[in-house]
């Protein structure tokens, strides 16, 4: 099992800390407003625990569970208390109306955070595919992207923990394009899906 640190008190970083509890990893939560953090954990259970905002993750995974504009910036201001840890950015960078992406160059949050990030850190995009209730009651899989073999080996060990299946989908640079991912999912959700209770997956072929 992983030892998981994830920095937010949002939505998804509720329902990846419950299914992180439920599969028997070790968590971590990390928040601004420490009562937050200190009232999540409490809730998650399974011995969660609660860390000091800035200081140096306990996790060896740090998921950072934040709307996009903040990723990068908190990344920063962590600085080299990320050094050695795998981080998972899971943030879609949506534009005002849900139809592109924030940011026009062929990057993405997680290049950035890749950037921003001190030296000895390994940075994998993962979740942001997924909508938070689906990730909550489903089975999805799990696509990921990221440049380091042995970072996207332990966070694939991870999401299997929660009973679900990864896909790796190559480097960190394809983190441009799972964002776009995201997109599509939004774009299905309001036309041909009409709701929000499916998420993208692979099928393949009986041999």
């Amino acid at each position: 099992m992983s030892n998981i640190s994830i920095i937010g008190t949002g939505n998804m970083a509720r329902t990846i800390g419950a299914r992180a509890v439920a599969g028997g990893n070790t968590v971590e939560v990390m928040g601004r407003d420490q009562s937050k953090a200190a009232d999540l954990a409490k809730a998650l259970g399974g011995g969660a625990t609660t860390g000091e905002w800035g200081t140096a993750p306990a996790g060896d995974i740090v998921i950072v569970a934040l709307l996009y504009d903040g990723v990068v910036p908190v990344v920063a201001q962590y600085g080299d208390a990320l050094a050695g840890k795998v981080i998972v950015d899971i943030s879609n960078p949506f534009n005002a109306t849900f139809d592109g992406l924030a940011h026009r160059e062929e990057t993405s949050i997680a290049q950035e955070v890749a950037k921003a990030a001190p030296a000895g850190a390994s940075v994998v995009k993962a979740f942001n595919t997924i909508f938070r209730h689906v990730l909550e009651k489903g089975r999805p899989d799990v696509f990921i992207a990221g440049d380091n073999a042995q970072a996207k080996a332990s966070v694939e060990a991870f999401i299997e923990s929660l009973g679900l299946r990864p896909l790796d989908v190559g480097g960190l640079k394809m983190a441009h394009w799972l964002e776009g991912a995201g997109v599509v999912t939004v774009g299905l959700a309001n036309h041909g899906v009409g709701n929000l209770d499916f998420a993208l997956s692979i099928t393949e072929l009986p041999v």
